[in-house]
């Protein structure tokens, strides 16, 4: 199959998803997301493969929204984008079948939100890992609300929300926001040795398990909580505040 932004491959019981934009350090656009889904249509759809592993190409797992496509964006058009992510993101989420982040550099924002909607994260030791929405005006997305608090406690979650702060990969292992963290020389080959233990074992049983731990899951529906995240980053981002952010956030990068 061919993409625009993200490289797939399936060998064995085991595919590969490569986040591909590796000029703009894998930033998401619209289109990543579609494929993403197509991909995912495709894992769901083929008894063979049994594991799912998320990567990125080159420096970065993925540096979350572009930045310079966002700026330009209509309400509407942002809204799409949402759509997109949002509807990506609660599929991975749900899926039926395990998945692995593979955390090879820069994770931030919505790039990150990506790796916590996975089963498994695996980091590089030098990955950097962080939301640094609150810095550009921004709100988070991706059932991460949830899902960081679920991971690391709420009192470590608003810490890094709050402040905007990242983490290296050794750090997000010690307090459990990743599994492990490896060399970024062994990361890939931790993530397929996760992945082929996980496919030595019953799809079904794997199935039925992720369901029961989704069903496990707290009060609030994750509808609930992700259209509230899809109606906070709107209201965030049409703020005279938004371009004034973005551009202090790239006179920074120089």
């Amino acid at each position: 199959m061919e993409f625009e932004c993200i490289i797939y491959e399936k060998k064995d019981t085991v595919a590969t998803v490569k986040l591909h934009r590796p000029k703009v350090l894998n930033a998401m656009n619209i289109q990543m997301w579609r494929d993403l889904q197509s991909a995912l249509d495709d894992v769901k759809n083929d008894p063979q493969i049994k594991v799912l592993i998320i990567t990125g190409e080159g420096r970065a797992f993925s540096t979350g929204a572009d930045l310079k496509e966002s700026k330009t964006r209509s309400l509407e058009a942002y809204r799409d984008y949402l759509v997109e992510l949002q509807e990506t993101s609660r599929r991975i989420i749900r899926f039926e079948k395990p998945t692995i982040a593979a955390i090879n550099g820069y994770a931030l924002g919505s790039g990150y939100e990506l790796a916590l909607a996975c089963d498994i994260r695996i980091a590089a030791d030098e990955a950097q890992i962080g939301s640094p929405e609150a810095k550009v005006t921004s709100s988070v997305t991706g059932g991460a609300m949830r899902l960081v608090q679920d991971l690391i406690g709420p009192g470590k979650a608003r810490e890094l929300l709050f402040t905007g702060d990242t983490i290296d990969g050794r750090e997000a292992a010690r307090i459990g926001l990743v599994n492990t963290s490896v060399p970024l020389e062994e990361l890939m080959r931790a993530a397929q040795e996760m992945a082929q233990k996980i496919a030595a074992n019953s799809a079904f049983s794997l199935k039925m398990i992720k369901k029961g731990l989704l069903m496990a899951r707290g009060e609030v529906s994750m509808e609930a909580l992700m259209d509230f995240e899809t109606e906070a980053c709107l209201a965030c981002v049409s703020t005279k505040e938004r371009q004034t952010s973005l551009k202090d956030f790239e006179d920074r990068k120089k």
